[in-house]
């Protein structure tokens, strides 16, 4: 994919307060009207200043990478996770923080997967986007954009406030590995119901520095290899066990996201039973995660659920479905042995989950 690099000469002083380097990946944020006022176009980034003259105020060093050809976010693969991740690494040391401009439909997922490949991440990775393209009169992409540029750059006694992957949408700046993409007309897109906003912009940026992660010591890592081969199981009353039984004998599936009911329940009909024993002894790996956007799974605490606790099935705890497809494709990425595979699943590793309910 090839990639366009534009420096701005945003920065009304000599000594700027950071240094961003905005990546821009496609989506609605980035789109204007064309001459003929029907139709929407991907706007040129060498033009940002005419469009937002506010970013003169920031006084921020500013750098943009666009796709020349922006991606709709239905359409990012986890190849487009690896090339973020690639872009960032080869510019990690040139800046202080970044904004990824993305597509909402994925964005929680592409956020998901970010925290995971980028590991003792010691810098901000804000993803942001909009509602309404940034050439419309009520866009909201211009203070989205705005405030993810100043928190990128936000520091606190000389150190980064948010080392880590965030989405910043509708005044709230959440982890991006809890998030959830919840309304498709409304500004307020996001939300993160297990775990609470780690900072809140109205008059000023208002950071709950007790609920961001602390500054890692290990060395800044990315990681390049993810798995495919897994596959996301709905559970609904009426489930039918031919399709369920093929689809858990599928040749090379890995891992399962099993969204159960409530607290991590499922069916008990032997047969369901059965069919997820054998695909957990063909070694694949099953992660239950709950269909309730609150609450945690919590195996065992029924009889539903204890079944899937003995034959080995992986307790979700609060994860989110995006958070827990993206940590198994990169877990099993890894290509760990089984049980220390396991215990990575069960762990949290990049605040993804709860030790304790919040």
């Amino acid at each position: 994919m090839e990639l366009q690099k534009v420096h701005l000469n945003t920065a009304s002083t000599l000594e700027p307060d950071g240094s961003v380097l905005v990546i821009y990946t496609g989506g609605t944020i980035g789109m204007v009207s064309d001459r003929s006022g029907s139709h929407l176009v991907p706007f040129n980034f060498e033009e940002i200043m005419h469009r937002m003259p506010e970013l003169r105020q920031l006084n921020i060093s500013i750098s943009v990478i666009s796709y020349t050809e922006p991606i709709d976010s239905s359409n990012v693969t986890e190849e487009d996770w690896i090339m973020l991740a690639s872009i960032i690494r080869d510019n990690y040391e040139e800046y202080d923080g970044f904004v990824v401009l993305h597509g909402t439909d994925t964005m929680a997922y592409t956020a998901s997967a970010l925290s995971y490949l980028l590991e003792n991440l010691q810098k901000p990775i804000i993803f942001t986007g909009a509602q309404v393209p940034i050439g419309k009169p009520r866009t909201d992409a211009r203070e989205n954009l705005v405030t993810a540029l100043e928190i990128a750059v936000s520091t606190r006694t000389g150190r980064c406030i948010v080392p880590e992957v965030c989405i910043y949408f509708g005044n709230l700046l959440l982890r991006g590995n809890r998030s959830k993409k919840v309304e498709s007309s409304h500004f307020n897109a996001f939300k993160s119901v297990n775990y609470p906003a780690l900072a809140m912009a109205g008059v000023n940026i208002e950071y709950r520095p007790m609920l961001i992660r602390s500054l890692p010591k290990g060395p800044f890592i990315v990681h390049q290899q993810l798995e495919r081969n897994i596959v996301r199981l709905k559970l609904f009353p009426g489930l039918a066990e031919r399709v369920i039984r093929n689809l858990l004998a599928t040749k090379g599936l890995k891992g399962v996201v099993l969204e159960s009911y409530g607290s991590g329940n499922a069916p008990t009909a032997q047969w369901f039973l059965n069919a997820m024993q054998e695909a957990i002894n063909r070694g694949t790996f099953i992660l239950n995660v709950s269909q309730c956007d609150g609450g945690r799974v919590e195996q065992g605490r029924y009889q539903t659920s204890q079944y899937l606790q003995e034959m080995g099935v992986i307790g979700g705890a609060d994860i989110t479905s995006e958070a827990a497809v993206t940590k198994l494709m990169y877990v099993l990425g890894l290509g760990l042995p089984r049980e220390e595979t396991r215990k990575l699943l069960e762990s949290n590793l990049r605040g993804e989950i709860s030790e304790e309910p919040i």
